[in-house]
């Protein structure tokens, strides 16, 4: 049993202990899985994109998410705006680049938010890092390409965190963590967690959860991810059987019940450095 992995179980109950405030500027057709997922694991969510109020809503949160999903002129202006006073505070910030590399519209948004936003946590598939990191990538709308898992996620991870001063977590059949140092990757997960809308936007949501209890963004990556493959595998023993709709409702229940006993328990963390 590693420290790392000893570390996040302790932030598991630490959240249930603190209830963090999660400010999420999310999309539309996750939103009400990403407010579940963080209520799930014990923190609480607020769902704010409006421009007017979110200033005052990040100002009293412990994380904020910045989340790509379904974008508009209205909602990017709401995530720079937010993103800067968290920086302003020192609010640590999630980004979730979701389909960059599929639109004009997206890989400028992307850009602006990180050149204006300094972010304490990027996740993402491989084909949306492989694009931040300046590799060229085949977004398949929001999911990552297949082609694109021939690039060595553990390389890209570590390109984009150097680039950006921050922790990378690229998820997929593998999920591979990176703060430019350290690495981790995480064998936990089941294949039917692409099947589901939303999985990866819970996740986020999940790193922003732990980040609110910590500083230590690593470890909170780290935890995220480990959570949300460990509750699907969970999912897929209690419900997979019956199919994506009761896997769907199953993930929630599963996140409802981890605790660090669980983590500790089925947690498939390798830890090591470059």
């Amino acid at each position: 049993m590693s420290n790392l992995a000893k570390a996040c179980s302790i932030l598991l109950d630490k959240i249930r202990d603190e209830n963090p405030l999660i400010h999420n500027i999310t999309n539309y057709v996750t939103v009400n899985d990403c407010a579940n997922a963080v209520l799930a694991i014990g923190a609480s969510p607020v769902m704010a994109d409006d421009i007017d109020e979110v200033e005052e809503i990040v100002s009293i949160s412990s994380a904020l998410v910045i989340n790509m999903g379904t974008l508009n002129q209205r909602t990017i202006r709401s995530m720079i705006m937010a993103g800067k006073k968290a920086n302003e505070l020192n609010i640590p910030v999630v980004f979730d680049p979701v389909g960059v590399g599929a639109s004009k519209l997206r890989n400028k948004t992307a850009e602006e938010i990180l050149s204006q936003v300094e972010v304490d946590v990027i996740r993402g598939n491989i084909s949306e890092i492989s694009y931040i990191a300046g590799v060229k990538a085949t977004t398949k709308g929001v999911d990552a390409g297949i082609v694109d898992e021939k690039y060595k996620a553990v390389d890209i991870a570590k390109t984009v965190s150097n680039n950006y001063s921050c922790v990378v977590g690229i998820t997929g059949e593998i999920d591979v963590i990176s703060d430019g140092r350290r690495l981790t990757k995480i064998a936990n997960g089941h294949k039917l967690l692409s099947k589901v809308t939303g999985t990866g936007c819970m996740t986020s949501a999940l790193i922003a959860s732990f980040c609110g209890v910590t500083g230590d963004y690593y470890a909170a990556a780290v935890a995220g991810i480990a959570t949300m493959g460990i509750s699907g595998e969970i999912a897929f023993e209690k419900a997979g059987i019956m199919g994506t709709g009761s896997f769907h409702i199953s993930i929630i229940d599963s996140l409802s019940k981890m605790n660090s006993t669980v983590f500790l328990e089925r947690g498939i963390i390798d830890e090591g450095k470059y």
